[in-house]
C-alpha cells in the first residue's frame, strides 16, 4: 500500500512540474511577442536608409580595392630577381678544366666559371682587378708588382695567398707540365714578396703583359705535391676541380655509349665568397654535346636555357628565342701564303685585295659587324685609316694584274707563260664561310683569277693550318684589346721552328719586324701609335692578307637573360664577363 501511495505522489509531482514548464513557456512567448517581435514593425520606416548605407559601404570597399590594385601596379615593377637553374649547351667534350691546360670550348668555358685570375674583364670588356686589388709597373716597365685582395678563399674554404700565384705560373713555366701557355711565361720570373704581394719580372718591357694575368689561379695546397709531369692527368682536372671562380663544382653526369652520342652535364653552384660578389643564379649547368646537331635538338626541345658555339640559330627555335651576336675583337682574313708560287708577287696580292668587296660580304651576313681594313682593328690603339687596305676597285685590280705580266684569254681568265693564275682557298666548312668563300670566288673570277675553294671539316682544319697546307686560307685570328699582333706578322713567326707559327701568310719584312718590336715594348700610348706606323704602311703596300670583317659569337637563349648585352668580346669565354650578375627569373618588386 505504501508503495502505491508513493507512486501516486510521484506522478502528481511530475504533472505539476510539466504544468509549470508549460506555463513558463507561454509566459516567455507572450514576453517575446510583446518586447521583440512587435518592435520589428518599427524598423520598416528605416529599411531604405539601412540598405543605402550598406550599398555605400560595399561601394567604398570596391573603390579601395581598385585603388590599391592601381597603386600596386604603379609602385611595383616586374624586375629580374636572383635564383633559378640555368642550363647552357656547348659543343665538345670535357677533357681538362684546369686553366693552365684548358683549350677546347667546353674546357675553357668550365675553367672560366670555376677559376678566377688576378685580373679579369668586366661586362664592358675593361680589364679590372679580380683576385688582385691593384698592380704597379716599375719605371723601366719590366717589373709588375701585384697586391692580392684580402680574405680570399678557395671553394673548399682554404685561404688564397701569394704561394698559389707563384705555384700557378711556375708550373706553367715548367716544360714537364706541358702547358700550352708556356711560351708566354718562359722568361718571366715570379716571386712572392709576402703573403699578399707578388712580383713579375720581365726580360724586356711588354705593354700587353697585363692580359696574361687573367689566367685562372690553381691551388697549391691541393696540387703542390703532384709531380708536374703527372699534373695533366690528375682527377682534379676533370672530376674534382677546386677554384675560386664564380661557381664551384657540384657534380658530373655522363650519358651515351660512343663518342658520337656522348653527353655530359656538369652542375655548378654559386660561390658565396667570389671576389666580385656571389652569383645571382641558383645553379649553372653546362651540357656538352658531341655535335652541333645534337645541341640544336636539345635547344629546340626545351632542355636548355642557352646554346653556345652554334654556327647559326636552329630553324625550330621557339618564338621566345633571343639571339645575341657578340662581336669579337678579332679579324677574319684571307691569308695569302707569300711563299706560294701563285701569290708570291706583291702586285698580284694587291690586285686580289683591290678586286675584293668586303662590304658586300658584310652586308650578306645575318648580323651587324665592323669591317677589318688592316692588321689592327678599326678604333684600336695604333689604328690609322690612312693605312687601310685598297679594296673595292676591280678596275685597278685588272690594271695591276696586267702590269704584273698576266694576260687575259678569250674567256677573260688570266695566265702567264702558259700557266693560269689559279690558287687554292682553304676554309672550314661552316654556313658562314661557305657564303664568304663563294662571294670571294666570284669577285676574283670577275678579274680573271681562278680560285679552287676547299671547305674542310672543323676537326681536320687544325692540321692543315699547322702545316700551312694551302695557297690562301680564310681564318679568324684573335687580336684582342691590345695592338700587339707580333705573333701573326713578325718574320720569326713564319719559321717552321717557331713555337706557334701563327704568321699564316709567311710574310717577312724587316721594317715591319722592327716596328712590331718597338710598338710592343713601349708603354706610352702615343709613342706606341708612332712606332706601329711603319708596320701598318708595309702591310698596306705588300698586302700579305685581305681583311674582311670582325666575326661575331652567336649566343642564343630561350627567353630573356638579364645581365648579358651585345658587346665586343676578346674570346668566346668572355661571354661570361659579369656572369655573377646574370638573372633569368622575374618578380614584381615594390619601389618607394
Amino acid at each position: 500500500m505504501q508503495l502505491k501511495r508513493l507512486r501516486r505522489n510521484l506522478r502528481k509531482r511530475v504533472k505539476v512540474g510539466q504544468q509549470q514548464v508549460e506555463d513558463l513557456g507561454k509566459t516567455a512567448e507572450k514576453g517575446l511577442e510583446r518586447n521583440l517581435f512587435r518592435r520589428f514593425t518599427h524598423l520598416k520606416p528605416v529599411r531604405r536608409f539601412m540598405i543605402g548605407w550598406i550599398a555605400l559601404m560595399f561601394l567604398l570597399i570596391a573603390v579601395s580595392v581598385a585603388q590599391f590594385q592601381h597603386l600596386t601596379a604603379y609602385y611595383q615593377k616586374l624586375e629580374p630577381v636572383p635564383g633559378g637553374i640555368y642550363s647552357e649547351g656547348v659543343v665538345g667534350s670535357i677533357s681538362n678544366t684546369n686553366p693552365i691546360y684548358a683549350s677546347s670550348e667546353v674546357d675553357r668555358s668550365l675553367s672560366r666559371l670555376l677559376f678566377a685570375g688576378l685580373l679579369t674583364y668586366d661586362a664592358e670588356g675593361e680589364l679590372i682587378g679580380g683576385l688582385a686589388r691593384n698592380y704597379a709597373i716599375s719605371e723601366n716597365g719590366k717589373v709588375y708588382t701585384v697586391q692580392l685582395q684580402r680574405d680570399l678563399t678557395w671553394h673548399d674554404g682554404k685561404p688564397i695567398t701569394s704561394k698559389d700565384v707563384v705555384f700557378t705560373y711556375n708550373t706553367i713555366k715548367d716544360p714537364d707540365a706541358r702547358s700550352p701557355l708556356l711560351n708566354s711565361w718562359k722568361n718571366v720570373t715570379i716571386a712572392a714578396v709576402d703573403a699578399y704581394t707578388i712580383t713579375f719580372t720581365l726580360p724586356s718591357t711588354l705593354a700587353s703583359f697585363p692580359g696574361n694575368l687573367t689566367t685562372g689561379i690553381i691551388p697549391e695546397h691541393i696540387l703542390g705535391n703532384v709531380g708536374t709531369s703527372n699534373l695533366r692527368s690528375v682527377d682534379f682536372n676533370t672530376v674534382a676541380p677546386v677554384g675560386s671562380g664564380p661557381f664551384k663544382w657540384h657534380g658530373l653526369q655522363v650519358s651515351g655509349n660512343d663518342p658520337s652520342s656522348i653527353e655530359e652535364q656538369v652542375a655548378l653552384l654559386p660561390f658565396d665568397n667570389y671576389v666580385l660578389g656571389k652569383p645571382k643564379l641558383g645553379e649553372f649547368i653546362v651540357h656538352s654535346y658531341a655535335t652541333q646537331e645534337r645541341l640544336q635538338k636539345a635547344f629546340e626541345s626545351g632542355q636548355l636555357n642557352a646554346a653556345a658555339s652554334l654556327n647559326e640559330q636552329p630553324a625550330k627555335s621557339p618564338k621566345t628565342t633571343e639571339s645575341r651576336h657578340l662581336v669579337m675583337a678579332a679579324g677574319n682574313y684571307v691569308f695569302f701564303k707569300t711563299s706560294s708560287e701563285s701569290l708570291s708577287s706583291v702586285k698580284t696580292r694587291q690586285a686580289l685585295v683591290a678586286a675584293s668587296n668586303p662590304q658586300s660580304i658584310i652586308d650578306s651576313l645575318n648580323y651587324t659587324t665592323r669591317p677589318v681594313t688592316g692588321p689592327l682593328l678599326v678604333g684600336q690603339l695604333g689604328y690609322d685609316k690612312k693605312y687601310a687596305q685598297n679594296s673595292g676597285d676591280p678596275v685597278r685590280a685588272k690594271q695591276l694584274l696586267l702590269e704584273d705580266g698576266w694576260v687575259a684569254a678569250a674567256d677573260g681568265m688570266l695566265s702567264k707563260n702558259g700557266k693560269p693564275l689559279r690558287f687554292s682557298l682553304v676554309a672550314t666548312d661552316t654556313p658562314e664561310y661557305r657564303k664568304v668563300t663563294k662571294q670571294l670566288e666570284a669577285q676574283w673570277k670577275a678579274v680573271g683569277v681562278r680560285v679552287s675553294v676547299q671547305l674542310i671539316p672543323v676537326a681536320d682544319y687544325a692540321s692543315v693550318l699547322a702545316a700551312h697546307d694551302y695557297d690562301a686560307t680564310l681564318y679568324g685570328i684573335a687580336v684582342g684589346d691590345d695592338p700587339d699582333v707580333y705573333a701573326y706578322w713578325d718574320s720569326s713567326q713564319a719559321d717552321v721552328r717557331s713555337d706557334s707559327r701563327l704568321n699564316l701568310s709567311e710574310w717577312k719584312n724587316s721594317g715591319a719586324d722592327a716596328a712590331l718590336e718597338a710598338g710592343r715594348t713601349r708603354l706610352d700610348p702615343q709613342i706606341r701609335t708612332v712606332k706601329y706606323a711603319p708596320f701598318l704602311q708595309a702591310w698596306q703596300q705588300e698586302s700579305p692578307a685581305l681583311g674582311l670583317y670582325q666575326p661575331a659569337y652567336l649566343y642564343i637563349t630561350r627567353g630573356p637573360l638579364y645581365g648579358l648585352t651585345e658587346r665586343t668580346i676578346n674570346s668566346s669565354i668572355d661571354r661570361y664577363n659579369g656572369v655573377q650578375n646574370w638573372q633569368i627569373r622575374t618578380a614584381r618588386v615594390t619601389h618607394n
